[in-house]
């Protein structure tokens, strides 16, 4: 059995056994089917709590979210750190790139005042730290951040989901993701049960023979909500790929990827997709 014929029955039995599987409805009223789409906390839930922080992702869990999506970087002294930006400039009180900031530099900065008071003192989660904390709770889509900056960084990635087990997870519940094709490349080969997407906003990457050339390693094709059409759901899914877009931040947004039939959203808020949380 190939990767993506593994891959298809691990999620068919999520879907299975999924507290979620009355989610939202793709064409009920011709078909009376119901399709999943999974919801995907961007950062986590952060439309409500800072972005990439454990009151963001612990948010997205109590809303119930399939995922919480992460941005993996590397400090100096070669922690796995979950931030987005290369610097810490915008989400914290320090200044300086993550790569030239040692973890115990990163961890004494405040990563949450700037949303709001109530969340002064969070701090910059480890990639070990957030596995440890929701690894059986939720998915997590991992997201490695300018894996160029980092040599190495994706058998380092690997080391930590081997030692947990998570590199051959049977419920899709481990995905990881990058605008960087060549390392997601290499990812493919160090987990070959892993799941992997590619990210893009560029319609030049929606062009018949780039999504051939994706389907040869990657599980999901996972564009910008701009370049989404049904035309382009049906070709990611004629070759196999699954399609996850981002980033949702109205219920327009929502509604209109709903409607393209999608399988996942990346949102800020994610009872923008599910409105029962």
């Amino acid at each position: 059995m190939n990767k993506r014929s593994i891959l298809g029955a691990g999620f068919a039995l999520s879907l299975l056994f999924s507290p979620f599987h009355e989610a939202l409805a793709a064409d009920s009223a011709t078909t009376g089917d119901l399709r999943k789409i999974d919801n995907v906390a961007h950062r986590g839930a952060t439309g409500y709590a800072p972005e990439n922080t454990l009151a963001a992702f612990d948010k997205g869990v109590e809303m119930k979210s399939d995922y919480i999506e992460i941005d993996v970087q590397r400090s100096k002294d070669g922690e796995l750190v979950v931030i987005h930006d290369t610097t810490v400039d915008r989400t914290t009180n320090g200044t300086g790139y993550i790569k030239d900031l040692t973890f115990e530099q990163l961890r004494q900065l405040d990563a949450g005042s700037w949303k709001g008071a109530q969340f002064t003192g969070e701090k910059i989660p480890s990639f070990s730290e957030i596995l440890d904390r929701y690894r059986g709770k939720t998915g997590i889509l991992i997201e490695l951040k300018a894996p160029e900056l980092y040599p190495g960084i994706e058998e380092q990635v690997t080391q930590e989901l081997t030692q947990r087990n998570l590199d051959r997870p049977n419920n899709g519940k481990i995905i990881i993701q990058s605008f960087n094709f060549e390392s997601m490349k290499k990812m493919n080969t160090l987990l070959p049960n892993v799941p992997i997407g590619v990210l893009t906003s560029s319609k030049a990457h929606t062009a018949p023979e780039a999504l051939k050339e994706f389907s040869a390693y990657a599980d999901y094709f996972n564009p910008s909500y701009g370049i989404v059409t049904k035309e382009l759901v049906a070709e990611v899914h004629g070759l196999g790929m699954k399609i996850s877009s981002w980033t949702v931040r109205s219920q327009e947004a929502a509604d209109f990827l709903i409607e393209m039939g999608v399988d996942a959203i990346i949102t800020d808020y994610p009872d923008y997709v599910d409105p029962r949380n």
